[in-house]
């Protein structure tokens, strides 16, 4: 196992853009917001740049990276997944190398809710099927032999039809066959000595259910865009939230993730949620997302993105010490 820290100040950091849209399909998105784009056969990321923010994550206070790697990485069993330009495996290995010289504990991360799969080419139309269990089985095995991390993020977010119903093909999993998948990418984590974390949207509306299913020894990611709290937010707003404290209630490790999508402020306030409201035990740090690739014309979010990590940093320190008196 590589380097690791017991408490963690993360950014995702997506080497791989290939998230919704298949090449050439973009119905219903947003160009200005790159999840939302159509994918591409050739592989989005500034190697110059990335050197370069590199440092800055380290001067923002970050002492992780989430490596969003999907198809931005050369398979030696399945090379066809990787794009045009992607990172071979000895690549890739100089970077981890060089993340974990400059202090930063990396930790892999694959995407397979059926919303965000596209990196995984033809694949991600087999889901279920024999032929996608040794795939998923396969890749997982080559990330962990790679990376040998603490942590392997297995994505799994917003597996709903509203969030594909823009898609040419749409796929959604339910009752117990999206939780015998989760056991199986779960299980296939932590047979390679790893610990595996997930996005916990499934706890927003089955929160009861997921406690019940979830195995504890997955880390749990409630995302909160915003900066709303209260009693009196929205419905929208409250059902984002509302997981942290069944979550912490229910023995689970959170690692709460921020983004300045929305809100600059999203993370500084979901800091300070948390330090009130999640166990010290169960609070293992906090993710920064800016959704923004690494290329030339995004550098001002991820720019923003540092720059409202730093903000976090200090007023989850201020809200320790305040919890303190």
């Amino acid at each position: 196992m590589r380097l690791h820290h017991e408490f963690i100040w993360s950014t995702l950091v997506h080497f791989m853009t290939n998230w919704s849209y298949e090449e050439g399909n973009y119905r219903g998105g947003n160009p200005e917001k790159v999840w939302q784009t159509a994918g591409s056969s050739e592989m989005r990321f500034d190697r110059e740049l990335w050197r370069e923010y590199l440092l800055l994550l380290r001067e923002a206070g970050n002492n992780a990276i989430i490596v969003d790697v999907g198809d931005a990485l050369v398979y030696e069993s399945h090379p066809e997944i990787a794009v045009k330009g992607a990172f071979t495996k000895d690549e890739m290995r100089r970077e981890i190398d060089l993340m974990n010289e400059l202090g930063f504990e990396v930790i892999p991360k694959l995407n397979f809710s059926t919303a965000h799969d596209v990196w995984m080419k033809d694949y991600s139309r087999m889901v279920s099927t024999p032929i996608y269990y040794k795939v998923v089985d396969d890749i997982i095995g080559e990330v962990c032999e790679l990376f040998e991390p603490r942590l392997f993020h297995l994505g799994l977010d917003e597996e709903f039809y509203d969030c594909q119903k823009y898609y040419d093909y749409a796929l959604v999993r339910q009752n117990d066959l999206w939780w015998n998948d989760l056991y199986f990418y779960v299980d296939c984590v932590e047979k390679r000595g790893a610990r595996a974390m997930m996005w916990s949207d499934y706890a927003r509306s089955r929160p009861e259910e997921f406690v019940k299913r979830c195995p504890k020894s997955v880390v749990q990611n409630v995302w909160y865009y915003f900066n709303k709290y209260g009693e009196d937010i929205e419905e929208k707003f409250r059902i984002r939230i509302m997981p942290i404290k069944a979550l912490n209630e229910a023995g689970f490790d959170q690692i709460p993730t921020g983004s300045i999508e929305y809100d600059f402020d999203s993370l500084q306030r979901l800091a300070e949620y948390s330090a009130e409201n999640i166990d010290k035990k169960h609070l293992l740090g906090f993710m920064q997302t800016t959704w923004a690739p690494v290329l030339p014309h995004w550098k001002y979010m991820l720019d923003k993105g540092n720059e409202a990590t730093k903000e976090a940093i200090a007023a989850y320190n201020s809200k320790l010490a305040e919890l303190k008196k």
